[in-house]
């Protein structure tokens, strides 16, 4: 499952219920679009900042903050997770893990609504539809609605 701050937990609950029904690990997984995967020499890939001047220092706090989040609504759900914090472009990331861990599905959320959500599509476009052309597993789309909203608070 791909994960941003402050996303609706109607997406996690959706996931797991399917990690549930399924009974596979669900793993949890957080991009951070500021950084890139470089090959090391020994053959390690490791992510680096896009820009070595303005580094993110807050990336931690960040995912600390996305898995603290998950564990709240986790606990006591039977499902097994995990949480990892990937670099780069989100779809290929989210892409190559699912490659990796050999998911059986991807799941990830639609953006809030607005003027906002609508020039952050037009500028690096949607997760869920770069997915779609890029995998050959599914793609489980959870929409972000008022519904998920009211419930989330």
């Amino acid at each position: 499952m791909g994960v941003v701050p402050g996303q609706p937990l109607a997406v996690t609950h959706r996931a797991a219920e399917l990690a549930y029904s399924l009974n596979v690990t669900l793993i949890c997984a957080y991009v951070d679009v500021t950084t890139y995967l470089a090959e090391e020499p020994d053959g390690r890939l490791e992510g680096m900042p896009i820009d070595p001047d303005g580094i993110d220092d807050d990336i931690e706090d960040i995912s600390a903050s996305i898995r603290e989040r998950l564990q709240d609504a986790l606990n006591g759900t039977g499902v097994s997770w995990s949480f990892v914090t990937l670099s780069g472009d989100p779809a290929r990331a989210l892409g190559r893990l699912a490659e990796t861990a050999d998911a059986s599905i991807i799941v990830v959320g639609t953006r809030e609504r607005g003027l906002g959500a609508r020039f952050e599509a037009l500028l690096v476009g949607s997760v869920a539809v770069h997915l779609t052309r890029r995998q050959h597993r599914p793609v489980l789309v959870v929409p972000h609605t008022r519904h998920h909203l009211k419930e989330d608070h």
